[in-house]
C-alpha cells in the first residue's frame, strides 16, 4: 500500500512500487487530465508536478515516492482555469486537438515558477513536450502571455 498526496487529498493505492505513476493516477485515482502518449518520457503529454517540479509521470515509479511529495495534475493546478497560463491558452486558443495540452500547460507552469522571464532560448531548453498538430508558434506566444499575467 501507498500513500500519496494528490492536488492537496491523500490517498492510498495498492499497486507494485515499479507501476509507473501515470497509471497510478489515471486507473486507482480517476484523474485522467494526464495522458498517455509515448511511454518513454519524451513527448511530455503525461507531466505532472512533484513538489513543483515537472515530470514525465510515464516512467516515474511508484516506488520512488515517499508519500510525501506533494503531487499536482492539471485537475488541481487551480480553480476554474485560473493559472495564468490556462488564461493565456484560452485567451489564445493555442490548443488544436488539445491532446497534449495538459502536459504542456504543466510543463510551462513549472518553467514559469523557476524563470518568470523565460527567453525564447529558455523556452526552446525547457519545453521539450511534443505537439503532434504543431501549435508550437502558439505555445511560444501562451508562455509570453503567461509571464505577464504571472503577479
Amino acid at each position: 500500500m501507498a500513500k500519496l498526496k494528490v492536488n492537496g487529498k491523500s490517498h492510498t493505492v495498492d499497486v507494485e512500487d515499479d507501476t509507473p505513476l501515470l497509471w497510478v493516477l489515471r486507473d486507482h485515482i480517476g484523474l485522467t487530465g494526464a495522458k498517455y502518449g509515448c511511454g518513454i518520457a519524451q513527448c511530455g503529454s503525461c507531466t505532472v508536478h512533484i513538489d513543483g517540479v515537472a515530470v514525465r509521470s510515464c516512467v516515474y515509479p511508484l516506488g520512488a515516492l515517499s508519500g510525501e511529495e506533494e503531487i499536482t495534475t492539471i485537475e488541481g493546478l487551480s480553480e476554474g482555469a485560473s493559472h495564468p497560463v490556462q488564461q493565456a491558452w484560452a485567451e489564445l486558443d493555442v490548443p488544436q486537438c488539445g491532446y497534449c495540452q495538459p502536459g504542456m500547460i504543466m510543463a510551462v507552469a513549472s518553467l514559469l515558477n523557476t524563470n518568470p522571464n523565460p527567453t525564447d532560448e529558455d523556452i526552446d531548453a525547457e519545453i521539450t513536450n511534443i505537439c503532434r498538430c504543431g501549435t508550437f508558434v502558439r505555445v511560444r506566444e501562451g508562455i509570453h502571455l503567461a509571464k505577464t499575467k504571472k503577479a
